[in-house]
C-alpha cells in the first residue's frame, strides 16, 4: 500500500463529539479516493490533518513508507509533499497563469521550472491562457490552474476540498470528467472531499463514506451508490453528456 492511515482522532476545542473517530484506511498509489458525507461529518478535516493544518490526538498516517505523522512524529505541512486544492482556488491574482504555478517549483532550475511548466500546462490544457490572469479566467479555466499548480511541484498526494462548489450544475459536468482524467494521466494519488454523491460516482476510485466522524462504508462507486441514485437522476446525467458532446 502507498498510503496507510490508522486509528485517527481528532476533536476541536470546546466541542465534547469527536471530529474524527478511529479513521483507518489504505490507498493505493495512483488510487483516486472520495470522501463523502454531508455537512458536519468529518472529511474536511481528514484533509485538514493529512496536510498538517491540525494535530491528531491520536493516531498514525504514513506515506510511502515515511511517517507523516504519529505519537512521537509530526511533519510539518511544508515538508510533507503533499498538494492542496482549495475550495475557492485561492489562485494569486496579481499573478498570471505561468506565475501561480512556478510559485511552488522555487527548488528546482531555471530550465527544469520552465520545462515543468509546460508539461502541467499542456496536461490541464491551459497552453494557450499562460500569460492571462485568474480574473480573465473561467472558473472551470481557475479550478485547472489550480490543479496544475499543486501537481506542479509532484506530490506524493493531492487533497481536493470540494472541488466543484463554486461551478454551476451545467459546468460541474463536463469538469468531472476532466478532473479525472487529469488526475489519473498525471499519475498522483488523491483525496477529494464532497457532500454530492454524483460527485463521488463519476471521479472516485473507491468511496469513504463518513458521518459523525466514523467511516460507515469503504467501496468502489458501482457498489456503494449505483444503486442508490434514482433513474431518473441517471437519465439527466445521460442526457446532459450527450448535450455537451454536441450528440
Amino acid at each position: 500500500m502507498f498510503i496507510k492511515i490508522e486509528n485517527v482522532c481528532f476533536s476541536y476545542p470546546h466541542i465534547k463529539e469527536k471530529a474524527l473517530d478511529c479513521f483507518s484506511m489504505t490507498i493505493e498509489k495512483g488510487e483516486v479516493i472520495s470522501i463523502l458525507g454531508p455537512s458536519g461529518s468529518g472529511k474536511s478535516t481528514v484533509l485538514r490533518l493529512l496536510s498538517g493544518l491540525e494535530m491528531p490526538s491520536q493516531g498514525s498516517c504514513t506515506i510511502q513508507d515515511r511517517v507523516i505523522f504519529d505519537q512521537h512524529t509530526f511533519v510539518q505541512p511544508e515538508k510533507r509533499g503533499i498538494g492542496m486544492v482549495f475550495q475557492d482556488y485561492a489562485l494569486f491574482p496579481h499573478m498570471t497563469v505561468s506565475e501561480n504555478i512556478l510559485f511552488g517549483l522555487f527548488n528546482m532550475k531555471k530550465s527544469e521550472r520552465k520545462t515543468r511548466l509546460k508539461e502541467v500546462l499542456e496536461l490541464v490544457e491551459m497552453t494557450e491562457y499562460e500569460k492571462r490572469y485568474p480574473h480573465q479566467l473561467s472558473g472551470g479555466q481557475q479550478q485547472r490552474v489550480a490543479i496544475a499548480r499543486a501537481i506542479a511541484p509532484n506530490p506524493s498526494l493531492i487533497l481536493l476540498d470540494e472541488p466543484f462548489s463554486n461551478l454551476d450544475s451545467e459546468l460541474q459536468l463536463k469538469i468531472r470528467k476532466d478532473l479525472r482524467n487529469i488526475l489519473k494521466n498525471a499519475g498522483i494519488t488523491s483525496i477529494f472531499v464532497t457532500h454530492d454523491e454524483n460527485d463521488a460516482l463519476a471521479i472516485a476510485d473507491r468511496i469513504v463514506q463518513i458521518r459523525a466522524g466514523k467511516i460507515q462504508n469503504i467501496g468502489r462507486p458501482c457498489d456503494l451508490l449505483g444503486a442508490q441514485l434514482p433513474k431518473t437522476t441517471l437519465l439527466i446525467e445521460e442526457e446532459s453528456e450527450r448535450i455537451l458532446a454536441g450528440v
